[in-house]
C-alpha cells in the first residue's frame, strides 16, 4: 500500500479533509485536525486493529499513559482496516530510552487483560512480508529467512524466562513514546501481547548493538527499568528472532523502494555471514 492508495481509503471513509501523512509502514498514519487516522495495509490486519482499540481502553482504565481512541470500533474500508485516534499535543522533545522504561514498568506490573491477548508472534509476520516482497528479493534469501525463522521459533518456545510472563507492548522503542506537556505516553499499541516480558527489553538491546543506540542511553534505560536483559541467558535467542523479523519486515517495501532493497541486502548479508557488527539503519 502506498500513500495514493491510502488516501483513496481515507476519502471513502470520509476522513480525508486536510489529512497529512505522518508515517507509512505497516499502516499509513495521517493527521487530520484533532484526529489521527491509521489505515492498515490489508484486511488481514482487521483483528489486530480491533485488538489495539481494546488495549487502548484497557490501558486508560488502568491509568497507564497511552494514546486514546476517538472511535470505539475499527472500520473495514475497501479492504483496509481504519481506526481513528485522538491526536496528542505537540511533543515538547524527542523521546529517549529513559522515557520508555517507567512506561514498561507500568505495563509489566499489569495483571492479565480482561480480553484475550495473543502471544508475541514476533516471527508471525515473516511469511506475509516475504510474500509481499515477491520477486524484488532473491528467492534464496527468502528461503534462508524462512529457515532461520523456524529455528528461532523453536528455540524461543523452549526459553525459561527471568521475569514473570504477562502483558507486553511488543515493540518497545522510543519512537513509540510521545513526550507531551504532561509527560511520556505510549503509542502504537497494535503489538500488545501476553508473553515473556523480556521481549520488550531485547528491543533496545538490539538497538544498542545494531542501530547505533548510544551505550549511555541504553544504560539509562536499564537503570530506570531496574534490570539489563543482556544478563539473561535467553537474550541471544530473542535477539536473533527479532533480527530475523526486522530483516523480513524491510523486504515488504522492496518492490517499490530502492532504499528498502539496499537495506534488506545489508541485513540479510550480515545475518548470512554471522556478522553481528554490521550497522543496520532504521527504515
Amino acid at each position: 500500500m502506498d500513500e495514493t492508495r491510502a488516501r483513496v481509503v481515507l476519502d471513502a471513509a470520509g476522513l480525508s479533509h486536510d489529512a497529512t501523512l505522518l508515517a507509512l509502514g505497516e499502516n499509513a498514519v495521517f493527521g487530520a485536525g484533532e484526529l489521527v487516522v491509521k489505515v492498515g495495509r490489508d484486511a488481514e490486519l482487521l483483528a489486530r486493529a480491533e485488538r489495539e482499540l481494546a488495549v487502548a481502553g484497557w490501558l486508560e482504565a488502568a491509568g497507564v499513559p497511552a494514546v486514546r481512541a476517538a472511535e470505539p470500533a475499527a472500520r473495514l474500508v475497501q479492504g483496509h482496516p481504519v481506526t481513528v485516534w485522538h491526536r496528542l499535543p505537540e511533543a515538547v522533545r524527542a523521546a529517549e530510552p529513559r522515557d520508555l522504561a517507567p512506561l514498561l514498568r507500568q505495563v509489566h506490573a499489569l495483571p492479565a487483560a480482561p480480553f484475550a491477548l495473543p502471544p508475541r508472534e514476533l516471527l508471525g509476520g515473516v511469511e506475509r512480508w516475504l510474500r509481499l516482497a515477491g520477486n524484488a528479493i532473491d528467492p534464496a534469501d527468502a528461503a534462508y529467512l524462512r529457515e532461520r525463522r523456524d529455528g528461532f521459533a523453536a528455540a524461543a518456545a523452549a526459553l525459561t524466562p527471568h521475569l514473570p510472563p504477562g502483558p507486553v507492548h511488543g515493540d518497545a522503542l522510543p519512537r513509540n513514546v510521545h513526550v507531551g506537556p504532561d509527560g511520556p505516553v505510549l503509542v502504537d499499541l497494535e503489538t500488545f501481547s501476553s508473553d515473556l516480558r523480556e521481549h520488550d527489553l531485547v528491543v533496545l538491546a538490539l538497538a544498542r548493538d545494531r542501530y547505533g543506540l548510544d551505550a549511555a542511553a541504553y544504560e539509562a534505560f536499564t537503570e530506570a527499568y531496574g534490570w539489563d536483559v543482556r544478563r539473561w541467558e535467553g537474550c541471544g535467542v530473542l535477539r536473533g528472532a527479532r533480527e530475523t523479523a526486522s530483516c523480513a519486515w524491510v523486504a515488504q517495501h522492496a518492490p517499490v523502494n530502492p532504499r528498502a532493497r539496499e537495506e534488506f541486502r545489508r541485513r540479510v548479508t550480515s545475518l548470512r555471514e554471522g556478522d553481528a557488527e554490521v550497522r543496520w539503519y532504521p527504515f
